[in-house]
């Protein structure tokens, strides 16, 4: 009797890409960026599956949009990497160096700051968690994800200190609490411990954890202390396994808020919410502290990365008052 030989079923690639970002505890944000460039990659080269494909076609790829779509520096080395993710984590194969690859340098531009009165304009046309955000992205020099990824139990109100989580590659740090947002932060904290509550009585309460913390903790996610200080307004559904969880809030909803009130107030710079955080370092060493403190603050593995804070500082003849202003 012949029996024709068992095919071996490769298993889909995209939840295979899933079930591997989540097991290296990838954030949901790279996740779904990743997600797109690979799909992005797969669509230019004819819907062909990557198997099929290697080196030449990645090469070509990522050139295609140096050359034709004309992307900045940090969008094509983002679409590198999501590649060099999926075909080194996912399909387990060894690329070889890109040897013909038009590397884009990144552009040297000052950030855009605020001045100290601009700042105040801005938050007092805030309300409620906008507010509350934008205060925090000034007065702490959050990144906008470090703010909407704050737990709870990052927030220590005795010490004013806030615990930043590593999430996207950067070491876990402490950062400072203004102590002027104390009593506004407990207060809005109620209100999420209410709406917390309220999902436990529901049969829900879950927020989604770190996948090695969510397989030694099972039950953690549904701790107070492990809730997202700045949670979604709507419940979501995890895809591989359909379990609903309160994520935090979108930081578009910060974006829109942001550009909305700039525009009211007339402000003529290109302001985001990581503005505020550009304008806390800024400020701190037009106060006279210390480089190195602030790059403890902000997170900067490294001092020359912060140092183009002090280019900000200098601009107008280098800081020098004119004598013409003086006498």
């Amino acid at each position: 009797m012949n029996s024709t030989p068992e095919k071996k079923t490769q298993p889909k690639l995209f939840p295979s890409i899933i079930e591997r970002l989540s097991t290296l505890q990838y954030s949901k944000r790279t996740e779904e960026s990743y997600i797109q460039w690979i799909k992005r990659f797969i669509t230019f080269h004819g819907k062909r599956h990557p198997r099929d494909m290697g080196i030449a076609e990645i090469e070509t790829y990522l050139n295609h949009l140096a050359e034709e779509k004309k992307v900045s520096a940090s969008t094509q080395s983002q679409a590198k990497s999501a590649l060099l993710f999926l075909y080194k984590q996912v399909l387990a194969r060894e690329l070889p160096v890109m040897e013909n690859l038009v590397k884009l340098k990144a552009s040297k531009t000052l950030p855009v700051t605020l001045t100290k009165h601009e700042v105040q304009v801005i938050l007092s046309n805030l309300n409620g968690s906008m507010w509350l955000i934008a205060s925090l992205l000034y007065g702490s020099g959050l990144r906008v994800m470090e703010c909407l990824r704050l737990r709870v139990a990052d927030i220590d109100f005795a010490k004013l200190e806030i615990f930043v989580r590593d999430t996207e590659g950067y070491k876990n740090r402490i950062t400072l609490l203004p102590a002027s947002l104390v009593e506004p932060l407990k207060a809005h904290l109620v209100e999420v411990q209410s709406l917390h509550e309220e999902d436990l009585a529901k049969g829900f309460g879950e927020t989604r954890m770190p996948t090695g913390l969510a397989r030694k903790y099972p039950e953690s996610g549904k701790e107070w202390a492990w809730q997202y200080a700045f949670p979604s307004s709507r419940l979501s559904v995890t895809q591989q396994t359909g379990t609903i969880f309160r994520h935090h809030a979108d930081e578009k909803t910060v974006q829109r808020a942001v550009k909305k009130v700039v525009k009211q107030a007339g402000i003529k710079k290109l302001v985001t919410p990581n503005t505020f955080r550009h304008s806390f370092a800024t400020h701190l060493l037009q106060g006279g502290q210390d480089i190195r403190t602030v790059q403890a603050l902000l997170g900067h593995a490294d001092v020359s990365t912060t140092m183009i804070y002090t280019q900000v500082v200098n601009i107008g003849g280098r800081g020098v008052a004119s004598p013409l202003d003086v006498i």
